[in-house]
């Protein structure tokens, strides 16, 4: 039998460079071991975020720089990217603030951000992939008139008044993405809802998320035909996760409204958290939504540094029980924008200085470690390693060939065997600061 070695080495300048290798004999001290017996979380892939400030940069390019930036992320040759996130009114990688309402007494429903952005630039990604792209829809705020402070920007709250028409707005985003050709598979209640923020912001306790879920945008979306969305709660960072998990299950009606939780990265890794929610609630579906190179917190770090913040929490993520995990921006200009607040980020795709074309970020070459072999529908299996520098996660895909991805973070180099079993293996060193994957078609007893 024969399996496939894939690597990136950043310091060597080795990318995705192939090679096969035999199965044989294994070092038993310098193990990274496979369970097949011990399965966890199935897996239904990774992706970006169409906010308008990627789709704005998008429409910078010429038509064939465009498609070639699709055909980075969802092209065959590309990331394989099948899941995707929009927001619903506007966010901070907007263009500025908007709503699908002006006041209390407009009755009608302006998508016409999304209409000109956001979805053209969803569909074109379809067209690449050949397959819809799986959607989760998010709010950053409802109207400013529907809050207690009036504003779309810097917190407030929901005014329970409204509790039923901004539910029902939200549903109707998910049936109008639908009949423009867009796959809506998820929704979350509120993009971080304990935070306020200098742009669109809202806040909800964990009570109030389950009541939201359960009393208004669970028979708001049946209502709207799409029942079957997936209600997330939480959306926000790892560290508070099994509280507010908590919290919100309390509500009656809730176990059933939500389906699972959504994360994201800026408190830290927390894996811990999210594994206890995972082993407290095993039905619920736990998805990374959202995680970035913010420029305010860390300045000063290295390409390298970078590429390998994303593999160490893609894969503690992994391993901790999460069923999708979603980048954010997929294309932003040579400032990290555009951002109506300066919230200026990096995304493993830019624009040059004058948007005429785009250069390849270092941490895309590391996520693409993990998204171009762990495919949709692969289920997680167990894993240990010999060694606590050496971090891996495996899967087991589809087509019942296995994947396993090994990070190297230090300075030397690491021998390993990859035994699928306990006779034989594949054994190999993985090089300072470098990502492998070894994939093998051998189905594993």
């Amino acid at each position: 039998m024969k399996a496939t070695l894939t690597t990136t080495n950043l310091q060597t300048g080795e990318r995705w460079q192939e090679t096969l290798l035999d199965i044989g004999p294994v070092n038993r001290m310098k193990q990274v071991s496979i369970y097949a017996n011990v399965r966890g979380q199935q897996f239904h892939g990774f992706g970006g975020a169409f906010t308008q400030a990627a789709a704005y940069c998008w429409q910078q390019l010429r038509p064939d720089r465009r498609q070639a930036l699709l055909d980075c992320y969802f092209g065959p040759d590309g990331l394989g990217y099948t899941l995707g996130r929009a927001h619903i009114g506007s966010c901070d990688f907007a263009l500025g603030n908007y709503a699908c309402q002006a006041g209390p007494e407009d009755e009608g429903f302006d998508t016409s951000m999304d209409d000109r952005d956001i979805i053209p630039m969803i569909l074109a990604a379809q067209e690449t992939a050949g397959a819809p792209i799986g959607l989760l829809l998010s709010p950053w705020s409802p109207p400013a008139f529907m809050k207690t402070n009036g504003d779309m920007n810097h917190g407030g709250s929901l005014k329970p008044e409204y509790r039923a028409r901004w539910a029902g707005c939200m549903a109707k985003y998910a049936a109008h993405y639908r009949a423009n050709h867009c796959d809506v598979r998820l929704m979350s209640v509120q993009n971080e809802p304990a935070a306020v923020q200098t742009w669109d912001s809202c806040i909800y306790s964990a009570q109030e998320e389950g009541e939201f879920a359960a009393g208004y945008l669970a028979p708001a979306l049946a209502q709207a035909g799409c029942g079957d969305v997936k209600i997330l709660a939480w959306d926000h960072n790892k560290d508070s996760l099994p509280r507010r998990a908590a919290g919100t299950m309390a509500v009656p009606g809730a176990e059933q409204a939500v389906s699972g939780f959504a994360i994201h990265w800026y408190s830290g890794d927390h894996f811990d958290a999210v594994r206890l929610t995972k082993s407290r609630w095993p039905d619920k579906e736990l998805w990374f939504s959202e995680g970035c190179v913010e420029y305010s917190r860390f300045d000063g770090m290295t390409p390298l540094e970078k590429a390998e913040m994303y593999a160490h929490d893609i894969i503690g993520n992994l391993n901790a029980g999460i069923s999708g995990s979603i980048d954010w921006n997929l294309l932003l200009d040579a400032k990290g924008g555009p951002n109506h607040v300066g919230n200026f980020c990096e995304a493993p795709v830019m624009l040059n200085e004058d948007s005429s074309d785009f250069a390849i970020q270092t941490e895309y070459y590391y996520i693409g470690q993990f998204s171009r072999f762990i495919r949709p529908g692969a289920v997680r299996l167990g894993v240990s390693s010999w060694n606590t520098d050496l971090e891996a996660t495996a899967f087991e895909n589809p087509d019942g060939s296995y994947v396993v991805v090994v990070l190297n973070r230090t300075d030397r180099a690491l021998p390993m065997s990859v035994t699928p079993d306990r006779q034989e293996g594949y054994s190999f060193e993985l090089a300072p600061h470098s990502i492998a994957t070894l994939q093998s078609t051998a189905h594993l007893a």
